[in-house]
């Protein structure tokens, strides 16, 4: 089984991938604003060395010659791991001192605006080596000869790259620093910061299994009271859905062990006769009874299935149903136990009445209905199921109705007002219960000829 990831290395992980990017940009922009600055530094020395050697040039015997000092190249005695390179040109382009084929200007150039002078600075590869020239041009004004000289100076940049990297060394190092201290602060930060959890983490463990009590909010920072808020939510679902529990197994406890002790009472006392008919009487009796407890069973089944189905229309489970034909494929379903009975049951439904539910509790909901007004509804009686727009179900019978006083108790579990009726007294119970899970409204009224008449109000659906 994989092991989660720990918030805390996750954490400091993507801060450490962060600050060396963060660092390597930097690093890199402390180079090359190093190399600007080494090239700002030496580019001064050596149009210096350029202009020591321009005052060296003179005209002798209608030809320039160069007079280069010793001082010129040794600018850079002190200061420079590289190698000096000079050239001088007279004003038709000639070699009269220095080293041949020294790179010239590339084409365009420009001039320099930082020094007064007629110079240019460029980059460019000389004997295999990478090197930064200056060009300088120097006016020569005489009887016979007229025009500019160059003057060319180059060095190697194993100074400059030296400078740029000595300062991004010492940027990274400073950065380093400032992130090894970035990290200790942030683990110490979070470290704290997850102490709530971790009393949060043992306040639960130490709780008994059946304490459901709500976590405190005191002890938390105000981001994690979300997550404790849907932690008592969670606990308070729990809370109810174990109550629900515990009624229902008290209630099927309740009502299944009276019939239960009467069935065996009853085979017991049959068991203890000696004549057929006796027997045969015990038999039928118990057929009934065990038909009362099938059908009690199944009631209570139902009851169970209601929770799981709310909890399916609450995820988003619900469909988009037909009531109509819902209703009528339960009234063709239906209509055998109603000529047994002698009820006639009639569908008043023409046209379709589309909402969203879960097809299995309002099957339930449209049986239960029916098979409560036949259940009350005497022989030669009328049952009427009606669906109308926008979403509204009628079931109305002409039996004895319900009063007023007693209407709200109807929905109560295994509440019966005529115990010589066969019925668990569920049927509405589980009616109440599909209703609230599909946020129906249901209600109680008179019936045309003196009967009980349900209304159930849906949601249309779209």
């Amino acid at each position: 089984m994989h092991k989660p990831s720990s918030l805390r290395w996750r954490l400091l992980w993507n801060l450490a991938l962060l600050l060396v990017v963060l660092m390597l940009a930097s690093g890199l922009s402390a180079y090359w604003n190093g190399r600007e600055a080494a090239d700002t530094a030496y580019d001064r020395t050596l149009l210096a060395s350029a202009r020591t050697i321009a005052a060296g040039v003179s005209q002798r015997d209608g030809t320039l010659s160069a007079d280069v000092p010793y001082v010129a190249l040794d600018t850079f005695a002190y200061d420079s791991a590289g190698r000096i390179f000079y050239l001088v040109n007279d004003i038709h382009q000639n070699l009269i001192s220095g080293y041949e084929n020294l790179p010239a200007p590339p084409p365009g150039t420009p001039r320099t605006d930082d020094y007064p002078a007629l110079a240019r600075f460029y980059n460019a590869t000389y004997r295999g080596q990478n090197v930064r020239v200056v060009s300088l041009l120097k006016p020569v004004s005489e009887p016979n000869m007229n025009g500019m000289a160059e003057i060319r100076v180059a060095e190697t940049d194993e100074a400059r790259v030296s400078m740029a990297r000595s300062l991004a060394a010492d940027t990274l190092l400073r950065l380093g620093m400032l992130a090894v201290g970035a990290l200790l602060l942030v683990w110490f930060a979070v470290s704290a910061a997850l102490r709530p959890l971790e009393r949060l983490r043992t306040a639960v463990e130490e709780r008994q299994s059946d304490d459901l009590r709500p976590l405190p909010l005191v002890e938390v920072q105000h981001e994690l009271w979300p997550l404790v808020r849907a932690l008592n939510h969670f606990t308070e679902r729990l809370r109810e859905q174990f109550e629900r529990q515990a009624q229902f197994i008290a209630d099927a406890a309740h009502e299944l062990r009276t019939p239960l002790a009467a069935l065996k009472a009853r085979l017991e006392l049959g068991l203890r006769a000696n004549e057929p008919e006796t027997w045969r009487s015990t038999l039928e009796n118990a057929a009934q009874s065990t038909d009362r407890l099938t059908h009690l069973a199944n009631q209570l089944l139902s009851l169970a299935r209601v929770e799981n189905g709310a909890r399916a229309i609450a995820e988003g489970g619900a469909q988009l149903l037909d009531l109509s034909q819902l209703a009528r494929e339960l009234g063709m379903a239906m209509a055998p136990l109603a000529h047994k009975r002698g009820v006639a049951l009639a569908l008043e439904a023409d046209e379709p009445v589309w909402l969203r539910g879960e097809p299995t509790l309002l099957n339930e909901l449209l049986s239960n209905l029916v098979d409560n007004a036949l259940a009350h509804t005497p022989p030669g009686g009328n049952v009427i199921l009606r669906v109308s727009a926008p979403a509204v179900l009628e079931v109305e019978d002409d039996g004895p109705g319900i009063p007023l006083e007693e209407r709200d108790r109807v929905f109560e579990r295994f509440y019966r007002r005529n115990q010589q009726v066969a019925g668990s007294g569920l049927g509405l119970a589980i009616v109440g219960e599909i209703c609230r899970a599909h946020l129906a409204q249901i209600s109680l009224h008179d019936g045309e000829r003196a009967g009980l008449k349900v209304r159930v109000s849906f949601i249309a659906g779209e």
